[in-house]
């Protein structure tokens, strides 16, 4: 079974300057094929007071400083950014990377996680329940589809979401659009994955619960009429620099669960090189198995 791997670089208790270096040396590692940020707008890990840098106005600064590496956020927080808005920034991003964006999305911070609201407490951001942010997740998606594919303006009236009027121009370069990346693990969400979304993501740990969630992924495509293979199976997995062999056994557990699209969570500060470690010690062991 072939298998995709890609680096992610949370943007946390780090510099502009460690993130580009990582990207820049995973641009020349052909074992790498794509790479990726989080969205999250005060640290979840470290000091409160740390550093972090905003997760799309960096992959644009990032995009136009690869050539070859996918790209993308794992995932956007729907809640942040209205979705009109958020569109025309992907847009702007696919553009400026050539047509390397793989849009990923998802409903946001789970309630029921300590520090989740004190981020958007801090930021002035409505904080709604899960069933909200579901329900605008669904419409989001289907408005940012419209912009990206639609020639002429149309209106919105959704639940969630209203727009008169709405148009988007220039479209992504990529036709009919960029790869819908939704990451999540609820039953809302793998309903919203199942009619929306081309690959879907969920963070390891577990594997026989994300073996039972794409289970029930597959239950709700066929609900309405849609091949579940049509949707790549994709899996976070955590990188120890001290041992590698613990995620090789993870990466080769996943594949062979059917999650052929890994994210490998690479924990800063990353060593000097760490992308071709990455290579050298995870990816080609796992794909010559």
């Amino acid at each position: 079974m072939t298998a995709s791997f890609g680096i992610m670089t949370a943007p946390q208790q780090v510099s502009y300057a460690d993130v580009h270096r990582v990207w820049h040396e995973a641009d020349g590692v052909p074992e790498i094929g794509h790479a990726w940020l989080f969205d999250h707008l005060l640290p979840i890990g470290g000091p409160l007071d740390g550093p972090i840098l905003e997760g799309w106005t960096l992959l644009a600064a990032l995009a136009a400083r690869t050539s070859r590496l996918r790209l993308g956020l794992m995932v956007t927080s729907n809640r942040i950014r209205p979705p009109a808005l958020l569109a025309k920034m992907a847009t702007t991003v696919d553009i400026v990377s050539g047509g390397r964006l793989d849009f990923g999305i998802g409903a946001g911070s789970r309630t029921d996680i300590p520090w989740a609201r004190r981020e958007y407490d801090a930021h002035g951001l409505p904080y709604h329940d899960a069933a909200h942010a579901a329900g605008s997740l669904a419409e989001s998606l289907t408005i940012v589809r419209r912009l990206w594919t639609s020639a002429e303006p149309f209106d919105f009236s959704g639940e969630y979401h209203r727009l008169t009027g709405a148009i988007g121009h220039p479209k992504p370069v990529q036709r009919p659009h960029p790869p819908i990346v939704v990451g999540g693990r609820s039953a809302q969400v793998l309903r919203i994955v199942a009619e929306h979304a081309d690959v879907w993501n969920i963070p390891g740990g577990d594997l026989p619960d994300a073996v039972g969630r794409s289970r029930l992924l597959d239950r709700y495509c066929a609900e309405i009429g849609r091949d579940p293979a049509e949707i790549t199976r994709s899996i976070h997995l955590g990188v120890a620099y001290d041992n590698p062999a613990a995620t090789r056994d993870a990466a080769a557990a996943a594949i062979e669960a059917g999650f052929t699209h890994l994210v490998l969570g690479l924990p800063a500060p990353w060593p000097a090189g760490v992308a071709q470690w990455v290579a050298d010690e995870i990816i080609r062991p796992v794909a010559a198995a």
